[in-house]
């Protein structure tokens, strides 16, 4: 089979919203074959893989359904009527299933792996910051929390406080913990700079 073209690949993603959409696939792409090529990881699983991971995501989200699972059943048929190695597409499809955060089964191969850690490192540092932004004015919620609130209502700050401040330590690679140190320590100084800016100290 041959390699999956970009342009070939973009048209799965029309009318993605803006935090999961193409520019993400191909930031999460340029990721995973940097930190594939780092680990030796299979690159040709691993690029299909990133190319095809969050396909279907908002369809899947609507239907209450696990977009990781069903990106992953779409690929395996859209692979295999491309002519494509059924192991290798179980390869990449196993990747693909396993490149959620917050359930599914944790990637036990080196490309799952390495899916999952490029994936992650998209939700962290300056683009971690924006997706956040982006994500919360779409669904309405606050720019950060007010000083001393003790609501539950949702901000980018608890964004960060109850997950993107743990990613780093969820990672598998090497190569993918020493670019989540840099990225980690970004939004630590992002966000201590904001809080100060809210009580009017900076």
């Amino acid at each position: 089979m041959e390699p999956l073209e970009i342009e070939e690949v973009r048209a799965l993603y029309q009318g993605a919203e803006c935090v999961h959409d193409f520019d993400h696939i191909l930031r999460v792409l340029a990721l995973a074959e940097r930190i594939a090529r780092a680990e030796g990881a299979d690159l040709s699983i691993v690029r299909a893989a990133a190319l095809l991971h969050d396909w279907g995501r908002e369809v899947a989200e609507a239907q209450g359904q696990d977009h990781a699972l069903w990106a992953a059943e779409r690929a395996r048929d859209w692979l295999l009527a491309r002519g494509a190695d059924p192991a290798w597409t179980q390869a990449v499809c196993y990747a693909i299933a396993c490149h959620r955060y917050r359930s599914g089964p944790l990637p036990a191969t080196l490309e799952a792996q390495v899916l999952f850690d490029a994936d992650k490192l998209d939700a962290i540092g300056a683009i971690g910051i924006a997706r956040a932004y982006a994500y919360g004015g779409r669904y309405g919620q606050r720019l950060y929390d007010a000083p001393g609130a003790a609501s539950a209502e949702h901000s980018p700050q608890r964004e960060f406080a109850i997950k993107l401040s743990q990613i780093r330590d969820r990672l598998f690679t090497a190569t993918a913990r020493a670019i989540a140190a840099e990225r980690h320590a970004f939004m630590e100084s992002f966000f201590a700079r904001l809080e100060a800016e809210i009580r009017g100290e900076a």
